[in-house]
């Protein structure tokens, strides 16, 4: 049977060992990995492993003797509690060893969990776990988590669920990071509000999230919006040694630009068009949006982004000459001397 998205969230946090497997399948191997090691740590417990209660086999070897696969579910340990036969990276080649592997499974077997990367429509593993009546099909897409799983694994970490603008935050942190690293932050939150009985706020999260060069990169950003000439420099040093292009900065300034252009031309006002941003802005980062919006005139705003389409333009240009960070760092300048004017 197919598992839907939703759907999937009840069977990861609670695998039934009265179904006899799970198929997960997805281009993103790691994506995949989160998803199999949540199953199996929630079906076997902490100790499973410890106690010999994983069984873990190559799709290749399934391949070769379909009766290792039988065996290995049927077999018996010396601990007792629930068992889990793990076959990773598996092809359409073994699905008619697990086909018959399946077919054979009898209540108090082990719970196959079969992990797989992209797969077709018509492919006959799929085939295999959706056409069975008590197995599961799960897709694993590049979809960012939704609320309610943000809020199961903060559950998991042990904090309190957080008010909608903390909420809002991690939304908006899960659009950004791989699903294993944004675990590793909520859990990373977890230590960090140790002892600490206060509501997780935005700022906790933001001293908490991954730093990045893009990070730096809206440093620079926040330096020319908001007019602070003597700052470009060094900051622009930096990111030049950390290896980034020219062409990714503009990118960068381009989208900051049209941001608080759109900020600021909302009909509403400044605090209704931030409001109105997709994914959310939070914390220290809503504040500033405010604070420079409100210091640049919708004209030139205007302005501005047509600098940084020139100049975008220029560094893809075959007759460019000049050092490409010279250019942008220029450009960058002049639109500093602009937001301070009047």
């Amino acid at each position: 049977m197919k598992l839907s998205p939703r759907d999937s969230l009840g069977y990861i946090a609670r695998p039934d060992p009265s179904r006899p497997g799970i198929l997960l399948f997805g281009a993103d191997a790691m994506r995949v990995a989160d998803r199999r090691i949540q199953i199996i740590a929630n079906l076997i417990g902490p100790e499973g492993e410890g106690e010999m209660r994983l069984n873990r086999i190559q799709g290749a070897d399934v391949r070769k003797d379909g009766a290792l696969l039988f065996d290995a579910l049927k077999e018996q340990g010396f601990f007792p509690g629930q068992r889990c036969v793990f076959v990773e990276d598996a092809t359409d080649t073994c699905a008619k060893p697990i086909d018959a592997a399946l077919n054979g499974w009898r209540p108090g077997d082990a719970v196959l969990v079969v992990t797989a990367g992209q797969l077709t429509a018509k492919s006959a593993l799929r085939k295999v776990f959706e056409s069975h009546p008590q197995a599961y099909a799960l897709g694993i897409y590049n979809d960012p988590p939704g609320r309610d799983e943000i809020e199961g694994i903060v559950r998991e970490s042990g904090l309190a669920i957080p008010d909608r603008d903390a909420m809002d935050g991690l939304v908006a942190l899960a659009q950004t990071l791989e699903p294993g690293d944004f675990r590793q932050t909520v859990q990373k939150l977890s230590l960090y509000k140790y002892g600490d009985t206060s509501p997780l706020t935005a700022a906790d999260i933001t001293a908490c999230a991954p730093a990045s060069t893009e990070a730096a990169i809206d440093d620079v950003l926040d330096i020319v919006a908001e007019g602070q000439q003597q700052k470009l420099g060094p900051v622009m040093r930096r990111l030049e040694a950390q290896g980034t292009k020219p062409t990714e900065l503009m990118i960068f300034a381009l989208r900051h630009f049209k941001t608080l252009h759109a900020v600021s031309s909302a009909p509403g006002g400044v605090s209704a068009g931030i409001g109105a941003l997709r994914p959310p802005v939070f914390g220290p980062r809503r504040s500033k949006l405010e604070r420079q919006a409100g210091r640049w005139r919708v004209q030139k705003l205007e302005m501005a982004i047509g600098m940084l389409v020139d100049t975008d333009l220029q560094l893809r240009s075959a007759g460019q000459t000049a050092p490409d960070m010279a250019v942008v760092e220029r450009t960058l300048l002049r639109l500093t001397m602009l937001g301070n004017t009047r």
